[in-house]
């Protein structure tokens, strides 16, 4: 999640190859243990992970919101730029990017932000790292979070400051709004973010979506014609929530809090437990993901405004 914090402009564009080093574990909850940050990350250059997805040999791709970069980070620590998208010709844009999927082929499909709308939309990247827009959004749409829905050939992309979930096909076709719930909406208190609808996920025929303001996860059933179901609120009391991911098939949650800097641990009733903490490393975290054994989650440090990262843990999945 990309919340209302002012990035300096950053001169370049381009990234140094950049070797980091492991950092120790301290508080982990059950069912997680072994908690370590393998990557740190270039603060001054906007190298703010944002989202993440993962490659089939156990790296990750990263989307760094400030410099624009898709990176390829992995388990040890390595990091490689694989593409950068444009800034644009006004820095008064603050382009900036935000979630990101890996589709089978290996493209790499990603929400780009920007006052211009002529780059203002879904981006891919190829597996030979051309760039290029693949939907067009109109500029006062600010994509954040983006979910994969490769039976039905469909995107789906959280518009968090309207409180909306658009609906982009990857082939043909012109995005849509999908739903605009009154569930998917931002706060109207004066303590409230401005973020509604954060975390996109597709999971066992329908959509989940976070809501940061609300600090609820959502589900919304995909109809047989590919509408919106009706919102059904899954978990309450994760203020500040940001991107999630699943544990197997489960409805099982782990979420980043990025407000509090911890992961939770939601169960399918809703019930919810601190696994991850500030002592495990954690830095205004906003996206976690499974494979197997390993939990990944990336800090952006929007709020600490110190050490960007990338920390695994180990999960017990029996």
């Amino acid at each position: 999640m990309h919340r209302r914090l002012l990035i300096p402009s950053l001169a370049g564009t381009t990234a140094a190859l950049l070797i980091w080093t492991s950092g120790a574990a301290t508080a982990a909850a059950p069912p997680l243990s072994n908690a370590r940050t393998v990557a740190h990350f270039d603060l001054t250059t906007g190298q703010l992970p944002e989202n993440i997805a993962l490659l089939p040999d156990g790296s990750a791709l990263l989307s760094f919101t400030g410099s624009r970069q898709i990176a390829r980070v992995t388990a040890t620590g390595r990091t490689m730029i694989l593409a950068t998208l444009p800034a644009g010709d006004s820095p008064a844009n603050q382009p900036s990017i935000a979630g990101l999927v890996r589709a089978s082929d290996g493209s790499v499909f990603v929400a780009y932000r920007s006052q211009d709308a002529a780059l203002n939309g879904v981006w891919r990247v190829s597996p030979t790292g051309t760039v290029g827009r693949t939907a067009a959004l109109p500029a006062g749409v600010a994509l954040n979070g983006l979910a994969a829905d490769p039976l039905r050939g469909t995107l789906y992309g959280t518009d968090s400051t309207q409180g909306t979930v658009w609906r982009i096909p990857l082939h043909s076709g012109a995005p849509e709004i999908w739903s605009s719930a009154p569930e998917l909406r931002p706060g109207t208190s004066p303590t409230s973010y401005g973020f509604g609808a954060n975390g996109v996920k597709v999971h066992q025929g329908a959509v989940w979506v976070s809501n940061s303001d609300t600090g609820t996860l959502l589900r919304l059933p995909v109809h047989p014609g590919g509408s919106a179901g009706p919102v059904e609120v899954r978990a309450t009391g994760l203020d500040g929530v940001d991107d999630f991911s699943f544990v197997g098939s489960s409805d099982t949650v782990l979420a980043a809090l990025n407000s509090h800097n911890e992961v939770a641990l939601v169960q399918p009733d809703g019930r919810r437990s601190t696994v991850l903490t500030a002592e495990d490393g954690l830095r205004t975290p906003t996206a976690t993901a499974v494979r197997g054994g390993t939990v990944y989650v990336t800090s952006a440090a929007y709020f600490v405004q110190q050490d960007p990262n990338l920390l695994l843990a180990d999960i017990d999945v029996s």
